[in-house]
């Protein structure tokens, strides 16, 4: 591999980043008292030429002009079932954004309407870490029987490094199906860059002992783990998490259910392991959506998710009580950077002729990238 191939796989989305436009001066005040307006106009100019796409955890400002909505993949598979849209708007972050061009012909032109929109648990495994793993697997003689699985939350490098090393992808509600694959192909997974979905799935799902987990540390010598470790390990853990769904703890858990007779807690899978096996129900984002709308008026519910969803949700259900599990508010910080000012801007850039914060996966990365997002596809 190149110094010029390494790079692109390790910066693929900060790349894109270089070549946007991140804030321009004209971008409209969120004051402004005709955005909405603006942002309908936009909209009805551009028409069939744009396909906007709003994920579950964006602003209601956002979701309102979105002509889908979903988790992370359903929308990159929104987005390549509309080959007749030239322009993809992704109201998201980085790593979706990157998946949509990968899945999407090179004639489309995927636009990010706020490039700091980004993932932290995206960011905590990068290409140069992760090779870094590899080469210690390979000395030690078990990377041949390890297979990689990254999460979809991650960068189109990591997916790529997966997809070159006869890995896959997983999302948090096929996991299962993908890490029983995995172990049909090999004797351990290294799983990024999500302990937590990692070890809930292998645990919870697979069977596996909590002691058949190990957690590497990109930033200790070895992962901060012996040979022996290694070796015997079924699961290696990448040190990474969600910084909103980390936060839920069990205290949440029993403050909520010393506070609602009757409540049943749903968490999100990329929960800690403690908060995930002392919850009632554990779901990926649709599967949450799916079981609020059918469980029965009346019903309680306290959810670890994202806040904008779990306010959507108690909207769209007023016969039902639906509260955020935790205390604090907390939104997803970067998914909350797109905002209106941002969607109106990149609408009306389009319809002046500008293609503004395109989002565009180096080739070879969108190559094995890709492999990996079919082998995903081949299991569902």
């Amino acid at each position: 591999m190149s110094i010029t191939d390494l790079l692109l796989l390790g910066r693929g989305s900060d790349l894109a980043s270089e070549r946007g436009v991140s804030c321009p001066g004209d971008l409209p005040e969120a004051s402004d008292p005709a955005l909405q307006e603006r942002a309908r106009i936009a909209r009805a100019e551009l028409g069939s030429r744009a396909f906007v796409l709003g994920h579950h955890y964006q602003r209601d400002e956002v979701i309102e002009f979105a002509d889908v909505t979903g988790d992370s993949f359903k929308l990159a598979r929104d987005a390549a079932a509309r080959p007749d849209a030239p322009f993809i708007i992704f109201c998201g972050v980085h790593f979706m954004a990157e998946s949509a061009d990968i899945l999407t012909s090179s004639e489309q032109r995927v636009i990010l309407p706020d490039l700091a929109a980004g993932c932290s648990m995206a960011d905590m495994a990068n290409y140069e870490q992760v090779a870094e793993c590899w080469r210690v697997l390979e000395e030690l003689g078990v990377a041949e029987k390890t297979i990689p699985v990254t999460y979809m939350n991650s960068s189109a490098a990591i997916k790529a490094f997966t997809g070159e090393h006869d890995g896959t992808v997983c999302t948090s509600s096929n996991a299962h199906t993908t890490l029983t694959w995995a172990f049909s192909k090999g004797e351990r997974v290294l799983f990024l860059p999500d302990q937590h979905l990692g070890r809930n799935t292998a645990v919870l799902k697979m069977g596996l002992a909590l002691e058949d987990c190990v957690v590497w540390n990109p930033w200790k010598p070895r992962g901060g783990l012996t040979d022996i470790e290694i070796r015997e390990a079924k699961m290696i853990l990448w040190r990474g998490h969600c910084s909103v769904h980390a936060r839920f703890s069990l205290d949440s858990i029993r403050e909520v259910r010393s506070r609602i007779s009757g409540v049943q807690v749903m968490v999100h899978p990329e929960c800690q392991h403690e908060v995930a096996i002392n919850a009632d129900i554990i779901g990926s984002t649709e599967q949450i959506i799916q079981t609020v709308s059918k469980s029965p008026a009346g019903s309680k519910w306290a959810i670890g998710t994202e806040l904008n969803l779990v306010k959507r949700l108690a909207q769209q259900h007023p016969d039902k009580q639906i509260v955020f599990l935790d205390k604090s508010v907390c939104y997803c910080s970067t998914m909350n950077r797109i905002d209106l000012p941002h969607l109106v801007w990149a609408m009306e850039s389009l319809v002046e002729g500008r293609v503004v914060n395109e989002i565009r996966v180096p080739e070879r990365t969108a190559h094995f990238a890709r492999v990996a997002l079919d082998r995903m596809l081949s299991l569902i």
